[in-house]
C-alpha cells in the first residue's frame, strides 16, 4: 500500500463525502477501484508516470509524476517509496487547484 500525504487523503474524503451526499454509491465504488489502480501502476513501474496530465502539461514538476486510473489523475512523489500527492477526478479544474 502506498502513503497519502495529508493534502491527497483531504482530496480522496472530499470526493467520498460528495458522493456520500449525492447517494452515488457507484461513484465511490469506482473511486476506490482507481486509487487501488494506481497504487498497483505506481508500485509496478514508479517510472512509468507521466510528467504532467496530458491536458495539462503546465503542471510538470521535478519529482512528480501523474498516473490516469478511471476517471481520475493521480500524482504522487518519485521519491522511494513514493507518495500520492493529489487525486483529481479528470473534469476538475486541475490547474486551479493545485
Amino acid at each position: 500500500m502506498i502513503a497519502y500525504t495529508p493534502r491527497a487523503a483531504r482530496q480522496v474524503e472530499d470526493l467520498r463525502q460528495h458522493y456520500e451526499g449525492r447517494e452515488r454509491i457507484e461513484a465511490i465504488r469506482a473511486l476506490v477501484a482507481a486509487l487501488d489502480e494506481a497504487e498497483r501502476k505506481i508500485e509496478g513501474d514508479p517510472a512509468a508516470g507521466l510528467a504532467a496530465p496530458r491536458p495539462y502539461p503546465g503542471l510538470a514538476r521535478r519529482g512528480r509524476a501523474w498516473v490516469k486510473a478511471g476517471r481520475y489523475w493521480i500524482a504522487y512523489s518519485t521519491a522511494q517509496p513514493p507518495v500520492i500527492v493529489a487525486v483529481f477526478y479528470d473534469a476538475a479544474d486541475i490547474p486551479g487547484r493545485v
